[in-house]
Formats: structure tokens, C-alpha cells, sequence
């Protein structure tokens, strides 16, 4: 914790956990206007895919891609552990997120994860600078079957 009063430690703690509250809502509404305000301009976004994204703009247009294959998501967040150092915080939430496969009908493809993520107070808001998928498991409910070939 910081030098910060504890009223203010309170404050922000409480927005810390907004923003991540507000990136599981935006990304499960498709309020891409609200997902992108979650992010800094030069976030670093890393395990979400083999190559880490750079800038909010490209993250943003991987999520739109990546959400055409679902029909609904749903983002559920346990509690937050946070750290708080002036005006930059570290923050360390767990996820399950429920993704609803659009090629196959009737199946879910869950996830199990941590997200490690770095903030920073940008013009008085808190915004994601690093955001970092640590995945624990993944199962999809029924299988999806796999063609055989002739």
C-alpha cells in the first residue's frame, strides 16, 4: 500500500475491481465502446494468443475476431487481490468464462484462468496497461465430435 489516505486506498481498490467488472459486462454485452475504455492506449495484452498484442485499437479488433465463433460468453470474476503503489496497481483476479460455441449448437467451451493484470491512473481513471491470461483448464460440454474420414 502507499502513502495514500486511507479513504483514497478505498476509492481505488473500488475501482480497480470496477474495471475488471466492466471488461467481464463489456466483452459478455458486445459494449465494445465500454471494453475499449478499459485499456490504455499502449496496453500490453499477453496469453491470449501465441503473439502478444500491442495497443488497445489491435486488442480491441482481436476481440471483435475471436467473438464471431460465439454465440454468448459469460465472464464470471472471483474476488480480486490488488496492490496499489501511487498511481499504478497490480491487480490478480480469477475467471471462469462460459463461451458458447456458434459452429456447434448445444456446446460450451469453458474456461478456467487468472488474469494478472497491471493499471495504471490515466487522466484521473484507471486503465489496463499489461493484461495477462494465465489459463488453468479448458473442456468443452458435450465434445464436439470429430468427422471421420472415408
Amino acid at each position: 500500500m502507499s502513502d495514500a489516505k486511507p479513504d483514497d486506498w478505498v476509492s481505488d481498490r473500488i475501482a480497480l475491481q470496477d474495471v475488471m467488472c466492466r471488461y467481464a459486462a463489456a466483452v459478455d454485452e458486445r459494449d465494445f465502446d465500454m471494453y475499449r475504455a478499459c485499456f490504455a492506449d499502449d496496453a500490453e495484452i499477453v496469453g491470449f494468443t501465441k503473439e502478444t498484442v500491442h495497443g488497445g485499437d489491435a486488442w480491441l479488433d482481436f476481440v471483435k475476431n475471436a467473438l464471431e465463433g460465439h454465440d454468448a460468453t459469460q465472464h464470471m470474476l472471483g474476488p480480486q487481490l490488488a496492490t496499489i503503489d501511487g498511481d499504478r496497481a497490480h491487480a490478480r483476479t480469477d475467471v471462469q468464462a462460459l463461451h458458447y460455441l456458434k459452429d456447434s449448437p448445444g456446446s460450451t467451451l469453458t474456461l478456467w484462468a487468472t488474469y494478472e493484470t497491471d493499471l495504471a491512473r490515466i487522466e484521473g481513471a484507471w486503465r489496463i496497461t499489461r493484461h495477462q491470461l494465465v489459463p488453468r483448464g479448458t473442456r468443452i460440454d458435450p465434445p464436439v465430435p470429430t468427422r471421420q474420414s472415408d
